[in-house]
């Protein structure tokens, strides 16, 4: 009976209400504490750092207490600076905590080599798509002698014969030099040689 009775005892109550106003001001100076530890209400914009070369945005990070990590370059974007930044994570704009990294993507310095496929002795139709297809743009096609129709004789670029395995920049201009399907074999001033006829002396004289 003298527990119950002091359950319900004025005391007990004065006591229970003072031990929960101190819970409650322990709980508030713990979030005061965490959001000011964690910096929850300093939040820095994220600037746009496109096109940008890495010492502009070292300073431009710096300013902000920020950092950045590289991540691998991307393909060549001829419409970029090379060696600038073309892809940021976190997006420009968006709002991040005090120290946060910032991911880049650069620019290249130029397109990559690609090795050139053996296309020798295949059809015009099969090369042409090829070609396009790796990257390289189609240049002037001329023909020569030969017996396959279309069929491709060389690979040239800046007039310098290309061979299969050798390696060009992406973007190179390839000449076709095709056969001509007239069923002849050689060069172009073979072909405009003229057999001379033979003259027949006749030395036997009539008596």
């Amino acid at each position: 009976m003298g527990l119950f009775r002091f359950i319900f005892s004025k005391t007990f109550f004065i006591q229970l209400v003072l031990a929960a106003v101190v819970l409650i001001v322990l709980a508030f100076l713990a979030l005061q504490w965490l959001n000011v530890s964690t910096n929850q209400d300093e939040r820095i914009e994220v600037p746009d750092l496109s096109r940008l070369s890495l010492d502009v945005v070292e300073d431009r990070l710096d300013e902000k207490d920020l950092r950045f990590e590289i991540l691998d370059s991307a393909n060549f974007n001829p419409d970029y600076p090379r060696y600038s930044v073309i892809d940021q994570v976190p997006a420009p704009g968006k709002h991040v905590k005090e120290n946060r990294k910032i991911y880049l993507t650069l620019n290249p310095s130029g397109y990559r080599k690609i090795k050139m496929p053996d296309l020798i002795r295949t059809t015009r139709r099969q090369v042409e798509p090829t070609l396009r297809s790796l990257g390289f743009v189609i240049g002037d096609v001329t023909f020569k002698p030969d017996i396959a129709k279309d069929a491709v004789l060389e690979l040239r670029h800046k007039g310098k014969l290309v061979n299969p395995g050798d390696e060009l920049m992406k973007t190179s201009v390839i000449d076709l030099v095709l056969g001509d399907g007239s069923g002849r074999y050689g060069s172009e001033e073979d072909s405009l040689q003229v057999d001379e006829p033979e003259i027949e002396t006749d030395y036997n004289d009539e008596f």
